[in-house]
């Protein structure tokens, strides 16, 4: 019994292997817009195509963050995942326009290293993230009322962050100006 459950179990194992092998040697990638973070699967032949001339205007709402301080916030690194993604399937930057709304919880992932440490005790996860991003010229708004409810001035935050009167005028501000909608 036990050499036929041995058997059965090899010949799965085969099965598995074989299906499995061209999915599992596709890789994750950054770059070639934002390195280090941002990996995406490159996906061949697409029957909803992406349009390489086409200008592409996104505004992320980002209010969450994560639970412990020395966590990346996955949201801010989904605007590298989108402009990796465009770059790799042919898009030019300059047909990338993108732009960060920064409010409620996520206030503090805009404080420059210093301010981070002095406050959570351990460096700001993000600010290398968000530099990168700031230098492929992306917009980044933080709120001015979670600003002041957060107690995050501006001058706490990583150089090139811009304030707004708050979240919902940039979002629409931003919207009226083609910017798409992007929210997770």
């Amino acid at each position: 019994m036990n050499y036929m459950v041995k058997i059965i179990f090899l010949c799965l194992s085969s099965v598995l292997l074989l299906f499995c092998t061209p999915l599992c040697s596709q890789i994750k990638e950054s770059g070639p817009i934002i390195t280090g973070y941002g990996e995406v699967w490159s996906i061949e032949n697409p029957d909803f195509k992406t349009y390489p001339s086409k200008e592409y205007k996104a505004v992320f709402d980002i209010m969450n963050t994560p639970e412990t301080p020395d966590q990346l916030n996955r949201s801010i690194e989904t605007a590298a995942r989108f402009l990796n993604m465009h770059a790799q399937s042919g898009v030019p930057l300059s047909n990338l326009k993108i732009a960060l709304v920064v409010h409620n919880m996520a206030t503090k992932d805009l404080l420059k290293n210093s301010e981070y440490r002095s406050r959570f005790d351990t460096d700001n996860p993000n600010e290398e993230l968000i530099k990168k991003l700031l230098d492929a010229g992306v917009t980044v708004v933080l709120c001015g009322q979670s600003s002041i409810a957060r107690n995050v001035p501006v001058s706490d935050t990583i150089d090139g962050v811009e304030l707004a009167l708050s979240a919902m005028t940039a979002l629409i501000q931003l919207q009226d100006d083609g910017y798409r909608l992007i929210k997770f």
